[in-house]
């Protein structure tokens, strides 16, 4: 039997839960802080294949095992790697308080309506662009993914929110929960105790009572119509076209997504209300306010970059996917530069037939494999006499293209 006993964040480890054990695993504040049996081995986590390694010996021959883990080890813990090597019917769990569940009590909020994401060990973009999208989130974090990394991460685009650092939870002497701004986060050395940061948007930290728990559930319905949106002499992509570009966009929680050339901004709040962080450029001053506008209205938040593609892409993160609008000379200079720097996907939605081979040849030249549709619809409109007709919309032509596995597993991570 493995026994793996939750600890570190104040409560202490109860006595009959390492007695008898032969084998004792766990950082090595953890073993400090026990009072072990004498003939107990114990090993000291570190890289953790050969410690499972040890535990396995062990456990082959029926003898007792201990492993001492921070807060709840059955959340983004060590039960995971436990039970795909040993089955859950050996272990005993027994939970102490998560790192999450006490950096949220010390600051007073409820967490039921948190993202929870964890950087340790992992991307620490996933994170970042979690923390962009969402009010309330909850980073785990790492060597390499900590407050100074997360902050200078936000600061460009996120500036706003404010993080809680949460250092030496459980521990009297040395605990500290400070609030910082992500510059204020990027600018210190934080050393490492700590083990959670939470990243709140404080004007809506306190949300609306919930019946789910996670991230707050989009509304119903996506490829909104178009009188959803403020735009400008019908300057929007229509929801027909919408809906096929959100479908391979793909935009999910911890992507980011460009709208370069957004116009309105209906694909940026499309995809924000989908989970993804999102970047929407636009050169036309009146163009910025509507997006902004939009983004609002329907309660997400898009970063908008005013300027002119493709040079006011440089400063900006290497998104996902992109979603690429409107037309002009330039069109396919902007196409190459997105494909360049795309991880996933890049969608561009055009009306110039002419441009249709140019901008093609910009996705396969960057290695994309692409495909296309040429969208043309007819929606039903009244005539008088209480009758219907069918009105065309403007054709439409959408390409696509999409990395292929090979050649994504090369792209910068």
């Amino acid at each position: 039997m493995i026994t793996v006993v939750g600890t570190g964040t104040g409560a202490p480890v109860p006595l009959d839960a390492v007695a008898g054990a032969e084998l004792v695993v766990g950082g090595r504040r953890h073993l400090d802080a026990v009072r072990l049996p004498e003939a107990a081995e114990r090993v000291v986590l570190g890289p953790l294949a050969p410690a499972l390694d040890t535990v396995a010996e062990y456990v082959e021959k029926g003898r007792p095992v201990v492993v001492l883990a921070s807060g709840d080890p059955g959340f983004f813990g060590i039960v995971r790697a436990l039970a795909e090597r040993f089955g859950s019917d050996v272990l005993d769990v027994r939970p102490g308080v998560s790192s999450v569940a006490t950096a949220f009590a010390r600051t007073g909020l409820t967490w039921d309506d948190a993202v929870v994401v964890s950087a340790h060990g992992r991307e620490l973009r996933t994170a970042v662009n979690v923390c962009r999208a969402h009010p309330k989130v909850a980073v785990l974090t790492g060597p390499g993914a900590g407050p100074a990394e997360l902050g200078a991460a936000l600061a460009r685009t996120a500036g706003g929110r404010v993080l809680v650092v949460a250092s030496a939870l459980g521990d009297p002497a040395q605990e500290r929960v400070e609030r910082v701004s992500p510059a204020e986060a990027a600018s210190r050395d934080w050393g490492t105790a700590v083990s959670v940061v939470l990243c709140l948007d404080e004007a809506r930290a306190l949300g609306p009572v919930r019946t789910l728990a996670g991230a707050a559930v989009p509304a119903a319905g996506w490829a909104l119509d178009e009188g959803d949106f403020a735009h400008r002499d019908s300057m929007i992509t229509k929801f027909e076209v919408r809906a096929l570009a959100l479908a391979r966009l793909g935009p999910r929680p911890g992507d980011l997504v460009w709208d370069v050339g957004s116009g309105s901004g209906s694909v940026a709040v499309e995809c924000a209300r989908l989970g993804a962080a999102v970047s929407a450029v636009e050169k036309a001053a009146d163009g910025v306010g509507r997006i902004r506008a939009n983004a609002g209205a329907h309660g997400v938040d898009v970063h908008v970059v005013h300027g002119v593609a493709p040079e006011a892409l440089s400063g900006l993160d290497d998104p996902d996917a992109v979603f690429v609008g409107g037309g002009g000379r330039e069109l396919t200079g902007i196409v190459a530069e997105c494909a360049q720097r795309a991880r996933r996907a890049v969608v561009v939605a055009l009306a110039a037939l002419d441009r249709v081979p140019e901008v093609r040849s910009a996705l396969t030249g960057a290695g994309f494999d692409c495909d296309g549709v040429l969208l043309q619809s007819s929606r039903l409109a009244p005539l008088p006499g209480d009758v219907t007709r069918l009105a065309a919309t403007n054709p439409v032509f959408l390409l696509w293209g999409v990395r292929s596995p090979v050649l994504r597993e090369g792209v910068a991570q």
